[in-house]
């Protein structure tokens, strides 16, 4: 990319290309963009690497979402020269490397399918040749599937299908009361005023519990590590908020703490995401997870954790504060929580282990810990929501290797 100022014409449409690779990959960019970027070309030196990427990022990229994409989609765009005569169509000097595609497979497959784009089999089949024996269907796919290796299509599916799941959770008794048929309690004034209006007759009426709305707590982790997955998991945190017989508390946190349960009142998902966007300015950077917990535990836990709240804590356990402040503020937590469910898209290897300190310091204080890697786990979250002692010997037996 060491090129003199007398090559910005090829560079210019190199970046035509690179432009139109990023709007495959399914980010926000225009022809606008495009022409904003060539301009801060003409303001750098383009034989520097570092002003040439922040010119193309700060031109190119609208939030914090898009910056892993465009990081992958950069180097392997501009450091690889194979990559970029192929797709530019640019003749290479005759010393420059020869990098395949397949040698530098991107780790995205929004990128992937963008760079290699699935084609369609030239002779159709037909329908009497189709043998569907012993094959799953596309929907099928989709639940299985890790969301860190879906493609933009897969994400779309993946989208709408959460938008499916089926919400049933059980709702609380409390104390006041409202008539009822079930003869659970009876209801003495009731009783009264229908024997004042009716002498001879007395019918006894009766009440029961009315019902109140299960209370959830959610702390979700949106650093570079689970920014795949804290994507996803705000359209799950946005069904169950919109849900009457569920009232939500929603959290946010990389370096620091953010409260998102006014956007996620929002009917509309695009509206909720876009109000949260703006809210949260630390996507995919660093976690401070026990300075997130503490700020929580004083800040919000009494407000928000009262009549028996379910916390769901999702994070991948890697934290850069200190294991010994990350076991007191998860045990407080525990203590102030009816029941703490940890979310860990780690676990969904086969061969994981609790070797990290960060996330041997918080096993001992959880009640249950399962994987959110796919449509497949939130159905399962669903179902430990609405038993109390699911997946509890699974949770015990991670805790007990730690």
């Amino acid at each position: 990319m060491s090129q003199p100022s007398s090559a910005l014409p090829i560079i210019a449409s190199n970046l035509a290309h690179f432009v139109d690779l990023l709007r495959r990959t399914g980010m926000a960019v225009g022809p606008q963009d495009l022409l904003n970027a060539q301009e801060a070309l003409t303001h750098i030196k383009l034989d520097h690497q570092q002003d040439f990427y922040w010119a193309l990022h700060a031109t190119l990229t609208k939030s914090h979402i898009d910056h892993n994409l465009f990081d992958q989609a950069f180097t392997l765009f501009w450091h690889h020269l194979a990559v970029q005569a192929q797709l530019s169509q640019v003749d290479l000097e005759t010393d420059a490397p020869s990098v395949t595609v397949e040698k530098t497979p991107p780790t995205s497959q929004r990128l992937l399918d963008a760079l290699v784009p699935q084609t369609p089999p030239t002779t159709p089949r037909h329908e009497e040749d189709i043998d569907a024996t012993d094959t799953w269907s596309s929907a099928e796919i989709i639940r299985q599937r890790d969301f860190d290796q879906m493609s933009v299509t897969e994400l779309n599916h993946a989208r709408r299908a959460i938008a499916r799941l089926p919400l049933s959770l059980p709702q609380r008794p409390s104390r006041r009361t409202h008539p009822s048929t079930q003869q659970h309690k009876i209801d003495l004034r009731a009783t009264l005023r229908h024997a004042h209006r009716t002498p001879d007759i007395i019918t006894l009426k009766w009440q029961s519990p009315r019902p109140r709305p299960t209370p959830l707590v959610v702390l979700c982790d949106i650093s570079g590590s689970m920014s795949t997955y804290a994507r996803m998991m705000l359209h799950l945190m946005h069904l169950l908020g919109t849900q009457k017989n569920i009232r939500l508390e929603g959290f946010l946190f990389g370096t620091r703490l953010h409260r998102i349960t006014r956007q996620l009142k929002h009917r509309d998902i695009d509206a909720a995401l876009a109000a949260i966007q703006t809210e949260v300015d630390d996507w995919d950077g660093g976690t401070k997870i026990s300075t997130a917990l503490r700020r929580f535990n004083i800040d919000w836990a009494r407000r928000v954790l009262g009549q028996g709240a379910t916390v769901l804590l999702i994070t991948d356990g890697l934290d850069r504060d200190g294991p010994g402040e990350l076991s007191q503020e998860m045990a407080r937590l525990h203590r102030t929580s009816k029941r703490l469910i940890w979310l860990n898209p780690l676990l969904r290897y086969d061969r994981f282990e609790p070797k990290a300190s960060g996330i041997r310091a918080m096993l001992p204080h959880v009640d249950v810990f399962q994987s959110i890697h796919n449509v497949k786990s939130m159905e399962d979250l669903l179902l430990a929501l609405n038993t109390s002692d699911a997946l509890r010997q699974s949770s015990k037996a991670m805790r007990s290797t730690a």
